[in-house]
């Protein structure tokens, strides 16, 4: 298609906020978020019912470590303890096989998520139009899919089998413990205010930075895809730049290091001083029973049990403090993903599409005063285009590079949708179509082609997943392949290479081509299809268009006016504008536009 400057520039349109700026300013509700885990309620529910268990069962070790020290110890009581050990034993075993289910079912329930949000970002990009990939770096996309949500995972497979574990550990042992004695539970609980404060102060320290990391790591990806790939590297060789991505690599990566760093250690010393707090609390309780007021009102297995239910409350109140934190920092990436999830969708299949037969189509194609804008351009890259196609016929677009020549074909394989007027095949709006089947009536061979890193025979059965070997033959010789297909080591099984740099751009061309008509298209639109072929290849390849185009709708676009000299209809194109058309015999003897092109 048109790739010129110009054109670019119409389609860029104004520079917008960046996609991390965006997230940041944006709010992501916790509803949202729970609602990924709807569809696995009773999962879920199983879930919590085993951590309730097990905390309850747990909470028994500390009062039968209190029969051992109070009772059975000193009475000598040899049956009464074997039963005790044999209590503990039993609590620990039972308690490890219910982690075990516990962690099977939430890592499950987790992967099921991830799995969905992979899929579900996939999917709406897949629908979005060229206009999104054309201001968005590929790299940013990668990015998103892999990074922003790979950095969800431990939030999303634990958190709230974590917040239940840790809630329930938390409020088991604090009854425990009020059971015991309620004034050392009150000595117990007084370093909870500050333990929250200091948690949010660090959450907000670790979500900013976070937003951060995410950029930088987009940016990684970017100097990745655009350094590594075969378009890269071969540029990258000739200009002798490899020296400055290498360094801008490295740049990047160097600041990863330091936000990495910042988010492990954002808040480690406010958090450590939490940890000297709860550690001296035991103290503080010996220091208690010890004195005057207080001495001998405790037994010793009390005071044991309770500093062992003290300590053991440490554990899943840092938990819950901690999963509060890498709550609130996975916020920034949910951000980004729902972000990309909404976006709205720019060319999408009509709420009541109009049911077709492709294979019943004629062909019949008609623009109907059309206009088209590309988002965030001010000025109309095609004005008021009125053409009319006949099934079977040959429109042959011609005009200077930038004139919207390349535009109008985007319109006929929907990639656009024209900001007024419509564009018809057989009279129905392309907007009343399913994508899918109006992709089954038009077929596009454009100037930049793209193969897949996988075997030719594979490349060529993109386009038809069912089509039989004989059948992808039959498209290469009709493109004036199949010979040079054939003599190759692994024949139709050899490897493309990646975007297909082992083939020269003739050779990718013709394979485009096989690939296009293999689906037996009822409209082809060749944009320049075969301006990397050599003259001789160029014309056997027009003799099999010649005679494939028969009975069939085709609109070619070519800077080579010998190609289209015998089109049922020319039509001069400029400035997104119809200033001529005709036969090749009467736009030469107009002596207009068309005549200065064509000497």
């Amino acid at each position: 298609m048109d790739h010129d400057n110009s054109e670019r520039g119409r389609r860029g349109g104004p520079k917008s906020a960046t996609a991390a700026e965006k997230a940041q300013a944006r709010e992501v509700s916790l509803a949202r978020i729970g609602r990924l885990f709807t569809a696995h309620k009773l999962s879920l529910a199983v879930v919590t019912a085993i951590i309730v268990a097990s905390s309850v069962v747990a909470m028994a070790s500390p009062f039968l470590l209190r029969a051992v020290i109070d009772t059975a110890l000193p009475r000598q009581d040899l049956n009464l303890l074997v039963w005790l050990v044999i209590g503990m034993v039993a609590v620990a075993a039972v308690t490890s096989a219910l982690g075990v289910v516990q962690t099977w079912i939430s890592t499950t329930v987790g992967q099921q998520v991830m799995h969905r949000l992979r899929t579900d970002v996939f999917a709406h990009l897949q629908r979005q139009s060229i206009a999104f990939f054309t201001r968005t770096r590929t790299g940013e996309v990668q990015s998103r899919i892999t990074n922003d949500i790979g950095g969800m995972e431990p939030v999303v497979t634990s958190t709230a089998t974590s917040i239940a574990s840790n809630l329930t550990t938390a409020i088991a042992t604090a009854v425990a413990m009020l059971a015991l004695s309620w004034q050392l539970s009150l000595i117990s609980l007084v370093v909870m205010p500050p333990a929250i404060y200091l948690t949010r102060k660090v959450a907000r320290m670790r979500r900013a930075i976070t937003v951060q990391r995410q950029r930088e790591l987009a940016d990684l990806n970017v100097t990745v895809e655009e350094g590594l790939s075969i378009s890269g590297i071969q540029l990258s060789k000739t200009m002798g730049t490899a020296s400055t991505l290498v360094e801008r690599f490295t740049d990047s990566s160097a600041r990863l290091i330091d936000l990495e760093l910042r988010s492990e250690l954002a808040g480690r010393w406010r958090m450590a001083s939490m940890s000297v707090i709860f550690a001296a609390i035991p103290a503080i309780i010996y220091l208690s029973a010890g004195l005057p007021g207080t001495a001998g009102t405790l037994s010793i297995g009390t005071l044991i049990a309770f500093t062992t239910l003290q300590a053991g409350l440490f554990r899943p109140l840092m938990g819950l403090l901690n999963v509060g934190i890498a709550l609130t920092t996975s916020l920034a990436l949910f951000a980004r993903i729902f972000e990309y999830l909404d976006l709205p969708i720019d060319v999408d299949d009509p709420a009541d599409p109009v049911e077709i037969d492709p294979a019943r189509l004629e062909g019949h194609v008609r623009f109907e005063d059309v206009t088209f804008a590309y988002p965030g351009s001010e000025t109309a890259a095609v004005a008021g285009v009125s053409l009319d196609v006949p099934a079977g016929t040959t429109l042959a677009l011609v005009g200077e590079t930038g004139s919207g020549k390349s535009t109008l074909a985007s319109l006929v394989a929907r990639l656009y949708d024209p900001t007024s007027g419509r564009v018809t095949i057989d009279g129905i709006d392309l907007r009343d179509l399913r994508l899918a089947d109006l992709a089954g009536v038009v077929g596009v061979v454009s100037q930049e082609t793209y193969l897949l890193h996988t075997t030719v025979r594979e490349n060529l059965r993109y386009a038809k997943p069912d089509a039989t070997d004989a059948e992808i033959e039959d498209a290469a010789r009709a493109a004036q392949v199949h010979e040079l297909i054939a003599a190759l080591p692994d024949g139709y099984d050899t490897m493309v290479g990646s975007r297909g740099h082992r083939f020269s751009g003739g050779e990718k061309q013709r394979i485009a081509i096989a690939r296009t008509l293999l689906r037996n298209p009822r409209v082809l639109v060749l944009d320049e299809a075969t301006s990397a072929l050599d003259t001789e290849t160029e014309r056997a390849v027009q003799q099999a268009f010649d005679r494939l185009s028969e009975g069939r709708t085709t609109i070619t676009i070519a800077h080579r006016l010998s190609t289209v000299r015998d089109a049922d209809q020319l039509v001069v194109i400029d400035h997104g504008r119809v200033i001529e058309s005709g036969t090749h015999a009467t736009l030469v003897e107009s002596n207009g536009r068309y005549a200065r092109l064509a000497t």
